[in-house]
């Protein structure tokens, strides 16, 4: 029902009680029926009250179906817009000292432990209380589940499955590099007052989802450790269902897709990075904005959950639009070892724009497939968030890497020479250096600086709550995170709150690659889509 319908609806109501009071003969009558007509309305302001809500209600949850986990397409097509117009001064290079920095830090720390402890958030017998209307009932949990599980003895052991072997093996850097900074954690004093030790335990599932599932189980068996990090979307999907039913954390999963923002039901799930379902929506906006209508796109898609991310949600948009036209998916194996026959045939489409929905070496094949087959030459060309690295995919394929475009999910690229000044960003390197590691393989520093440092963050937030490190703790610590996360652009949000907003990073860049200087420039200013993406509810084979 219509709001306009319901206060006609009222409007008639109050009328019809106001003429049976003056059709009263009994004075005492008409008193009676003026209060009651003053009742009446009064109840009729609820009820319209409690309509209209209803009503936003339900547009609201139809907005969060449409646009899938993702911002809503005006607010997307409005931050790009607004974006164009500013400008990142000095790509937001941190000229601060380290120590100012982690004075930083520990103020903002200081400042979330002091809200959680004023709001009351933490356990009232079996019910879990988080920020922004955020519940767990703890009573679902299996009866020997413990709250303090995988801390003991002075040490906090937290699980890794990741892809150390197979096709997408370099990912498992990411691993690697969170471990170097662990040790530097707990070379620093550790976590807490007791100065907690951290061991991270890393186990190697080749990307398969089969793998990530027993390894999952063998850890929960084995060490039932404080929590696991999972890395992929099919893998983290594979063991998502095990993780909340056993009620233990798996914080900021190393990959994008729009389901891990489901903090009702699964709320011992979270991701980090940028929605692939919102980069989505900024390439139909961009395209919206600066192409002519007719627009042909064509898109090569990573054949499993992750790919399908980006497919569904740039499908869902260009259905909705009537400046795209056709659109061309064409999907590949992650283990292809080439992709000639792929980008072959999307050439064959005559693109205008060519999006690669891939990750790892595939990144780096469609941009040399693309030079090859005269893509680059017809086509704007367009890089996906998770393939930003210039050192990896942009370098090694020379000149065909000119002019490419990214929304990079904000985050510096460790290198790009551009952050050389950078304070963060150059000791970052060179605690990976002293590790024995190259920092010019930059998922050294995406495991270092995007996940290890909030990884630390948060357990040392949950360390200074009433009951110390505890798992309910913990995710109360990271529903209520919201701090300045160094290897961010500035301008880009990093935060939750609980129910109300479930994902860390919702804000990027625009860049495009710089092949004479070997860097990525960015294109005005930041995206700023901070607390605006919904919720996901994900449904196999339907989506949010």
């Amino acid at each position: 029902m219509s709001s306009k319908l319901t206060r006609l609806l009222a409007v008639i109501f109050a009328l019809s009680l106001l003429a049976a009071a003056c059709g009263s003969d009994d004075a005492s009558d008409v008193a009676d029926n003026a209060a009651a007509t003053d009742d009446a309305a009064d109840v009729v302001e609820a009820d319209e009250e409690a309509e209209e809500a209803e009503e936003a209600e339900e547009a609201e949850e139809a907005e969060d179906e449409a646009t899938g986990g993702a911002v809503d397409e005006e607010e997307a097509a409005d931050a790009v817009e607004e974006a164009a117009e500013g400008e990142v001064e000095d790509g937001g290079v941190i000229t601060t000292t380290l120590e100012d920095l982690e004075a930083e830090w520990a103020a903002q720390r200081a400042e979330i432990v002091a809200e959680i402890k004023a709001a009351g958030y933490g356990l009232d017998g079996d019910i879990l209380t988080g920020p922004g209307g955020w519940t767990v009932d703890l009573s679902d949990c299996p009866e020997d589940w413990t709250n303090d599980a995988g801390v003991a003895d002075g040490v906090i052991t937290i699980g890794h499955t990741t892809a150390q072997s197979g096709a997408l093996a370099s990912y498992g850097n990411i691993g690697v590099g969170m471990d170097a900074y662990f040790d530097y954690v707990n070379e620093s004093g550790g976590i807490g007052p007791d100065g907690l030790q951290i061991d991270l335990l890393i186990k190697d599932d080749a990307y398969v989802a089969t793998q990530t599932q027993e390894l999952v189980a063998e850890l929960l068996q084995s060490v039932d450790p404080f929590y696991i990090f999972t890395l992929g979307s099919p893998n983290t999907f594979a063991v998502q269902g095990t993780m909340n039913e056993n009620c233990v954390p798996q914080p900021m999963s190393q990959t994008g897709h729009q389901a891990w923002g489901d903090p009702d039901n699964n709320p011992w799930t979270t991701g980090l990075q940028l929605s692939y379902a919102t980069e989505s929506l900024l390439w139909g906006s961009w395209i919206e904005d600066n192409m002519p209508a007719g627009t042909k796109v064509a898109a090569l898609v990573m054949d499993n959950d992750f790919g399908l991310a980006y497919e569904q949600g740039f499908e869902r948009f260009a259905e909705e639009s009537d400046h795209i036209g056709e659109v061309t998916f064409v999907r590949h194996d992650p283990a292809a070892a080439t992709l000639t026959n792929e980008m072959t045939t999307l050439a064959a489409s005559g693109p205008d724009v060519f999006i690669a929905m891939t990750a790892g070496n595939p990144c780096l094949l469609a941009v040399e497939e693309a030079a090859r087959t005269g893509i680059k030459d017809i086509a704007i060309t367009f890089m996906p968030s998770v393939c930003k690295a210039v050192s990896s995919y942009m370098a090694p394929a020379g000149e065909a890497a000119a002019d490419w475009y990214i929304f990079g999910g904000g985050w510096k690229d460790s290198t790009d020479p551009q952050y050389e000044s950078d304070t963060y960003i150059s000791w970052m390197n060179s605690q990976i250096e002293a590790a024995g590691l190259d920092s010019a393989v930059s998922l050294y520093a995406s495991g270092y600086g995007q996940f290890g440092w909030p990884a630390a963050q948060t357990l040392m937030i949950a360390a200074e709550l009433d009951g110390g490190l505890t798992r309910t703790n913990y995710m109360i610590a990271l529903r209520s995170l919201r701090m300045e996360h160094p290897a961010l652009l500035e301008g880009i949000g990093f935060g939750m709150n609980g129910s109300e907003d479930a994902y860390l990073v919702e804000g990027s860049d625009l860049s495009q690659f710089d092949y004479d200087n070997q860097s990525w420039v960015i294109e005005g200013g930041v995206i700023d889509l901070d607390g605006k993406s919904a919720n996901c509810a994900w449904v196999a084979g339907e989506g949010c």
